[in-house]
């Protein structure tokens, strides 16, 4: 891994703890920062000042929607050219379509990847 690869600075916004505490112990085993968030209010409040290369977010979360985060992302222009993942037990094809309107480059469904599939979409995605 390169130094670049060591800098990325990821935002997971993730509700369910289990799957938050894994996800983020491999990515920081891979050499990314992470800042983890359990919803969007305090996440999109946390952007402002941590500057993510990728955010990594769920749709379904208490208070905040994935969709609304999506949304809200476009008006904080300290993100810039963030990449945005979209990690969703949704599949529909009606819910795919409007996250990557709102802005997602990425739509993983939860129960169709491993751990190492996602990673592997991580690299690619900050390899573009």
């Amino acid at each position: 891994m390169d130094d670049k690869q060591k800098q990325l600075k990821i935002l997971y916004i993730e509700d369910d703890h289990t799957l938050a505490t894994l996800y983020k112990a491999r990515m920081q085993l891979e050499g990314f920062e992470v800042r983890h968030f359990p919803d969007g209010e305090s996440a999109l409040q946390a952007a402002r000042e941590f500057h993510p290369d990728l955010i990594i977010v769920d749709l379904m979360m208490p208070s905040l929607s994935g969709y609304d985060v999506l949304d809200n992302l476009h008006s904080i222009v300290e993100l810039g050219s963030a990449k945005i993942i979209v990690m969703s037990a949704l599949n529909q094809p009606e819910d795919i379509e409007k996250a990557k309107s709102l802005g997602a480059d990425d739509f993983i469904v939860k129960s169709q990847v491993t751990i190492d599939d996602v990673m592997g979409r991580i690299h690619s995605l900050m390899a573009a």
